[in-house]
């Protein structure tokens, strides 16, 4: 299987990147999926407080960690690389992979490119759709509307629609449902990741004290967002090992 690259990110700050790349960390260790994460927040990283073992802080603008990431994508032994970029990184990280020749490695198969771009709930944001489609030719892109800080989005009607994702090829939009606020705030509280909130872990393997009624909250939201990444053939191929539904392994 050929390594993927996941990138999460926005040129806006404040839509949840990084509580999306803890959503798709949980996803691929309940499907038994090796990951790996880059923390971009340089010098003090948020995703890396809930994932210490996986996850490295870098600065994508050093050159010796951009090949941190790049260089070792097929020698790491890990089928999933993923970039949580910081807050306006987005048109900057995919610029560099364009000078670099990245995007021109995923355009010609050498691995799986995929980019989670999450929106907010303003006009600016899809703005940022049109900036970015130049680069998107070969990259499985994928919107993600996050709900969890209980953000009302704008109806995105036809019209809206047709202007600002008619230049992309094969976008596809899902939606992070929101959580509990009490739930979420003792996930973050605890420091521990959605499943070993879930399964009452604490960070060091212990048994937890957390609510039960909490863990069920987050246990609901899981599942819900379980259907919002069924929908997404670049997850379900990376969960198959990129082999058709039915196929010998």
């Amino acid at each position: 299987m050929k390594p993927t690259l996941i990138l999460v990110g926005a040129d806006k700050g404040g839509v949840g990147k990084t509580t999306t790349s803890r959503i798709l960390l949980d996803y691929f260790a309940r499907k038994n999926v090796l990951s790996r994460a880059f923390d971009t927040e340089n010098p003090r990283g948020s995703l890396k407080r809930f994932y210490p073992a996986s996850t490295e802080i870098i600065d994508l603008e050093n050159v010796a960690h951009q090949m941190k990431v790049l260089d070792t994508l097929e020698t790491a032994n890990v089928p999933v690389t993923l970039v949580d970029l910081k807050a306006g990184g987005l048109s900057y990280a995919l610029d560099i992979f364009e000078r670099i020749g990245v995007l021109e490695a995923a355009r010609a198969g050498q691995f799986t490119l995929g980019l989670f771009h999450i929106v907010g709930s303003s006009i600016a944001s899809l703005d940022e759709i049109g900036e970015i489609a130049k680069y998107l030719n070969g990259v499985d892109y994928i919107v993600a509307r996050n709900f969890i800080n209980e953000t009302n989005f704008f109806e995105w009607d036809e019209a809206t629609t047709r202007k600002y994702f008619s230049a992309i090829p094969k976008a596809q939009e899902i939606d992070i449902p929101k959580l509990n606020e009490m739930a979420y705030e003792q996930v973050d509280v605890a420091g521990v990741t959605f499943k070993d909130f879930i399964d009452n872990r604490t960070a060091d393997g212990q048994a937890g004290k957390f609510s039960f009624v909490l863990r069920g909250y987050v246990r609901k939201w899981i599942s819900e967002i379980d259907q919002e990444f069924g929908k997404l053939k670049l997850l379900q191929d990376i969960v198959t090992g990129g082999r058709q539904p039915g196929a010998p392994a």
